[in-house]
């Protein structure tokens, strides 16, 4: 799920102005992405139960300030609000199932 959202942002982001670039457009891609990233990189860390919480972590607070990016998108036109409330709500899940994990670690861990 992360993956996908974070190729959805990468293609919206292809219309960002060009003086978005190395603000808006670059700071988006980057937390978007690293959301499945930290996700890959708790679940090769479950053996250690603090590592995985680690990682998970992480990819928490990398969901939520790609929301913050987004926000930003929308409110200065760069996506439709639509379209930014729609992903928000794809991320609220996305911080959902996080959380949940972190919560009950022991079912995800080795």
């Amino acid at each position: 799920m992360s993956y996908q959202l974070a190729m959805e942002i990468f293609e919206l982001s292809k219309d960002f102005p060009a003086e978005e670039k190395y603000s808006l457009t670059s700071q988006i891609r980057k937390a978007s992405r690293s959301v499945p990233a930290n996700i890959t990189e708790a679940y090769r860390k479950r053996r250690y139960v603090k590592s995985f919480v680690a990682k998970l972590s992480d990819a928490e607070t990398e969901s939520a300030e790609t929301q913050t990016w987004l926000n930003f998108a929308g409110d200065c036109g760069h996506i439709l609000l639509k379209e930014c409330t729609r992903l928000n709500e794809e991320y609220d899940k996305v911080l959902g199932m996080l959380v949940n994990m972190i919560h009950n670690p022991e079912s995800w861990t080795l």
